[in-house]
């Protein structure tokens, strides 16, 4: 397991220039780890959550899951139970490109949390999601192992060699 501490993406993107990829979506941080850096595991998920509850149910191993949620606020994919599973489990965090849900919770939980904005309705479940293939989304694609680090400055991927 690859760990790394964070760096600020502003530094990152001094350091590494054209070579950082730089997610270019602005997510707002809803849990209480506003910082963090670990590997990804992606999953692509638009209005369907049935899987990311069953990965954050997995033990997390300090990764990062992105979820390419189709940029939908209409219904949430990741609510209070969900990201204290995922907490619990060792996962260091949860990026959404979608709506999360109970974000007065979520700011009191000890995970770092990145979503576009929240809705209160619960998304579907027919379990029509992939696990571990690329996804893409704000002009990047994320691919399980990439090395992110999020802040309140935007979400990055570390060059790869």
């Amino acid at each position: 397991m690859h760990r790394t501490s964070p760096i600020a993406t502003a530094d990152l993107a001094d350091k590494y220039g054209d070579q950082l990829r730089v997610c270019d979506v602005q997510f707002t941080s809803y849990g209480a780890v506003h910082s963090f850096a670990r590997p990804v595991r992606t999953l692509s998920s638009p209005g369907d959550n049935a899987l990311l509850h069953a990965l954050l149910r997995t033990p997390g191993k300090g990764c990062v899951a992105v979820v390419a949620g189709g940029a939908s606020l209409n219904a949430a994919l990741l609510g209070d139970m969900m990201a204290e599973r995922a907490r619990d489990n060792g996962w260091a965090g949860v990026v959404v490109y979608g709506a999360v849900r109970d974000s007065a919770l979520l700011a009191g939980m000890d995970i770092g949390i990145h979503a576009l904005g929240t809705s209160p309705r619960k998304s579907g479940k027919a379990g029509t999601s992939a696990v571990d293939a690329p996804v893409s989304f704000g002009g990047v694609t994320f691919t399980t192992g990439d090395i992110l680090h999020a802040d309140h400055d935007g979400v990055v991927l570390l060059p790869t060699t």
